[in-house]
């Protein structure tokens, strides 16, 4: 029934005053390896009385109250500086005030309102980050009973101190680490650290050393904090608290581990430092060639550092921002609520995924899913979860109670020695229990309980392994019922059922009972056998169940999906291994002969992720456990459970999946890819459009000939290059097609050679088209308002159509379609409205020195803007044509 040692009260003596005098706390390891006498010894605490109130304030001042420490480290106003830190930010600054010391105050506005709104946005998703750790206060249980000066007493949680004696009963959430005096039916659900889904029985015997090092789940006589207490009662002595606590253990692990830059973070820091070095190159070579034609060098400077300030793209970080944040609310319609706005990009860059199993990969439901029994019958039990839905079949004939008595009586012994109930599809007790009752209910038992009256119950121990009841029939006669570990119970039992008669168990028997046990356990089954009896030495075997925590529905096929993509998934649990493995070959993840690792302690989670990321991974970590927070802070990419997970896990990861479902990361990773092609496709608009500009402008300086574009025109241009049709490529509808791509290599920088190159291309035609709009309208050596118009206007147009083939890196807009993405034709719309009023409209005509065109000269116009538009056509043409010749001679290659 459970396990008392009474303990005489210790002397009060003045030795036992003095705090000089008084053990500091202990691990539970090494508590958890003394004896209740020696622990009371330890703490110099009593068993029946508890502490005196004046040793406990003197323990106060020592140890500290029972909470963690999660105050601010910095102050607000330094994180906010700190974001100023970043390199693109600090070229901002350096180009705005330039801006500034050359008179071009638009340009200086614009950059300041870019770098605050970037600045801020960044600041607010830090700070609510940062808040993570304070979540883990709310498993801190708000109340306890405690034993001081012989009363029990309710108060606070954060009031106890070690050597306090503490009680706890179904229900309480456990105050602090206790080392058990008293053990009554003791079972506390420690799936929270452990991830095992049964309570761990508890007892009050001393474990010995060498199993204590196993890990916490080997410390039988330890009430571990935060864990929940799920049947029995207990009273046990606070040996640890707050932070000295094994939940403190992981608290302070969460606090030292700083998590990652994204790689989204680290390719923006790349393009600010290519972008810095292109401006110096620009202006070094503008005073070189300025000295070279004996132009004065304070002339050509300005000219450099005007032309290098243009080139930097200040509507970029807006555009990064706004675009990671239409993905955060996209994923939050996909039941994916994430915290930190870089981490959205940074799913489409995870090479690795890191699952917990039960309640992610797994629905954290026990089910029933085959029964044998004792005269060598099996059957198959469909349906999971507690509703009561499915059936129990042989070779596909459905069941019922009375079809077939073996089968029958097996169950109704797993309904009687059973203390779990089912109500409106909500278990109540223990998931092996609910699992057993539900298997009954699917063969259309009724609960036999209510029929007869029990007289005794011999609860399961770590020991016995195995649990037994009494019952008094409606005839008087008294009959026991047992269920556990099948040698266990085979134990007990001298005979089994066969065909309604109770048959000698003989050698042959036990080993039809051991293969038929071996075949369930190969399937990753957890076995329980059954049996009855009048005398608990000599009972009748009645016939086995094979329990399983079965897989999410949908999972497999999501795990099939990355594994095409080029993800690796790897599933890290606490549950046993051979469970573990069997769950993993149903889901696709693991075949036989490849290597699986075990461990029990939190902390090999966080090694696997760490030794993952040394190995140029980008990792994300999914769970919901407390022994997860770790892990999940120190992943690439965390991300909780929104339903089975605890508060410090969700607080503790990056993103939350709202359903629990492990497959709506394939959204998140399709979210993700989307986005960075997005940003990608922006910053080659801005580029190809800077360079021409830029280039445009020196070649007619270093030729000697008049500026084409006057200072107001410049920056109409400018603001287009930053504007609407620039923005709108950020919200870019997701390509379905990106996940058939592998996850991009982190290494790679914003800038590579393939964007480069298109760059260079789509700005040679820009320039060489407007260049020669310019020649063809100044043939008669004279500038006027006409030939900066339409070049003004060519350059426009130009734009308007580089924009439109930006919309994607390979495929035709044909294939993208014209009117998938409303906010760009919008903007491009509105641009080219702008663009007829700029000309037409005669205010306007005033302050950017134009006139009116003749509709042929708009139709020209248009014939040479749409030539980057239709070269970067055949240029994607090219690019698929190979692509799909390079999978054709793979294809070939490998059936060859």
């Amino acid at each position: 029934m459970g396990s008392y040692i009474p303990i005489k009260q210790q002397d009060t003596s003045e030795e036992f005053k003095d705090t000089s005098m008084m053990s500091t706390v202990i691990s539970t390891g090494k508590a958890s390896s003394l004896s209740v006498v020696e622990v009371l010894k330890q703490f110099r605490s009593d068993s029946v009385h508890g502490l005196t109130n004046d040793e406990v304030e003197r323990r106060r001042k020592l140890h500290g109250l029972n909470e963690f420490d999660v105050v601010e480290d910095m102050p607000l106003w330094r994180k906010y500086i700190e974001q100023f830190k970043e390199p693109m930010i600090v070229l901002l600054l350096a180009s705005g005030l330039v801006s500034v010391c050359m008179g071009q105050y638009d340009d200086a506005v614009s950059i300041t309102v870019a770098i605050l709104i970037v600045v801020t946005v960044a600041f607010i998703q830090e700070y609510r980050s940062d808040k993570s750790v304070e979540a883990i206060k709310k498993l801190v249980p708000p109340g306890c009973h405690c034993v001081r000066e012989g009363k029990v007493s309710d108060f606070l949680a954060r009031d106890l101190v070690p050597g306090d004696l503490v009680m706890i009963s179904v229900g309480d959430r456990v105050p602090a680490d206790l080392r058990l005096i008293e053990a009554v039916d003791l079972k506390i659900d420690e799936s929270s650290f452990t991830g095992e889904t049964e309570p761990a029985s508890k007892m009050i015997e001393v474990v010995p050393p060498s199993k204590t090092s196993g890990g916490i789940s080997q410390r039988k006589n330890i009430a571990f904090m935060g864990t929940l207490v799920r049947c029995g009662r207990g009273k046990g002595i606070v040996t640890g608290v707050g932070e000295n606590s094994e939940f403190g253990e992981v608290f302070k692990m969460m606090k030292a581990e700083e998590p990652p830059k994204t790689p989204l973070q680290k390719s923006m820091d790349i393009l600010g430092k290519q972008l810095s070095f292109y401006s110096l190159c620009i202006i070094g070579l503008i005073i070189l060639f300025g000295w070279l034609q004996k132009r004065p060098v304070l002339q050509m400077f300005t000219i450099g550092v005007s032309l290098a300030v243009a080139a930097i793209p200040e509507g970029l970080p807006i555009v990064v921002t706004v675009t990671l944040a239409l993905g955060v609310m996209r994923m939050a319609r996909r039941n994916a609520i994430v915290k930190k706005l870089p981490i959205v990009e940074t799913l489409g860059c995870a090479s690795v995924i890191c699952s917990d199993k039960t309640g992610t990969l797994t629905k954290n439901e026990m089910t029933a899913t085959q029964i044998f029994t004792a005269d060598g019958c099996f059957a198959e039990v469909s349906g999971v979860g507690y509703t009561g839905s499915g059936q129990v079949s042989i070779d596909g004939y459905a069941l019922t109670a009375n079809c077939n008595l073996s089968i029958t009586k097996t169950m109704e012994a797993g309904f009687l020695c059973n203390n779990a109930y089912i109500e409106d599809g909500s278990l109540f007790g223990q998931p092996t229990e609910g699992a057993l009752v539900a298997a009954a209910q699917k063969l259309g038992i009724d609960d036999p309980r209510r029929l007869y009256t029990r007289t005794e119950e011999i609860s399961f121990s770590s020991e016995k392994k195995w649990m037994a009841v009494k019952y008094r029939k409606q005839d008087a006669m008294e009959m026991y019922y047992m269920k556990g570990a099948p040698e266990r119970v085979l134990q007990q039992c001298t005979s089994y059922y066969k065909q309604g008669f109770n048959v000698p168990i003989g050698a042959k028997d036990g080993e039809l009972f051991a293969d038929a046990v071996a075949a369930m356990s190969s399937r990753g089954l957890r076995v329980l056998a059954l049996a009855e009896g009048q005398d608990l030495q000599q009972l009748t075997f009645l016939g086995m169940v094979g329990l399983l925590d079965p897989p999410r529905p949908g999972v497999r096929d999501a795990v099939s999906t990355l594994l095409d993509s080029g993800v690796q998934v790897k599933m890290l649990t606490g549950d046993a291994k051979e469970t573990a493995l069997t769950i993993a070959e149903i889901l696709g993840l693991h075949t036989k002969g490849r290597l699986a690792m075990s461990g029990e302690d939190p902390r090999h989670k966080v090694a696997v992720v760490k030794a993952l990321q040394q190995r140029n991974h980008v990792v994300a970590m999914t769970g919901d456990g407390v022994n997860d927070a770790v892990a999940l802070r120190r992943a690439d990419i965390g991300v909780a459970m929104g339903r089975a997970g605890t508060d410090v896990s969700k607080e503790a990861s990056d993103m939350v999946l709202v359903n629990d479902d492990f497959s709506t990361i394939l959204a998140a990773i399709e979210e993700g890819k989307g986005i960075f092609y997005n940003i990608r496709n922006f910053v080659r608009f801005q580029l190809s459009t800077s360079i021409a500009a830029i280039s445009l402008i020196t070649i007619s300086t270093f030729l000697k000939l008049p500026n084409p574009l006057n200072a107001m025109q410049i920056l109409w241009i400018n603001i287009i290059m930053d504007g609407p049709p620039a923005q709108s490529l950020g919200v870019e509808p997701v390509d379905r097609d990106v996940m058939n791509k592998p996850p991009r290599n982190v290494k790679n920088p914003m800038i590579t050679r393939a964007l480069i190159l298109n760059v260079l291309i789509s700005a040679t035609i820009i320039v060489t088209g407007t260049l020669w709009v310019f020649w063809r309208e100044m043939r008669d050596n004279m500038i006027t308002p006409r030939d900066t118009t339409m070049t003004f206007t060519c350059f426009v147009f130009f734009d308007m159509f580089n924009a439109l083939s930006c919309r994607s890196q390979v495929k035709s807009i044909l294939q993208v379609g014209f009117f998938t993405n409303r906010m760009f034709l919008y903007a491009v719309g509105a641009s080219l409205m702008g663009q007829m009023l700029v000309i037409y409209f005669p205010p306007l005509q005033a302050v950017f020195q134009t006139e009116p065109l003749d509709w042929t000269d708009i139709l020209l116009l248009t014939c040479v803007a749409s030539s980057v538009l239709f070269v970067d056509e055949v240029r994607k043409l090219v690019i698929r044509i190979r692509s799909k010749r390079n999978q054709h001679q793979k294809d070939f290659n490998f059936l060859v």
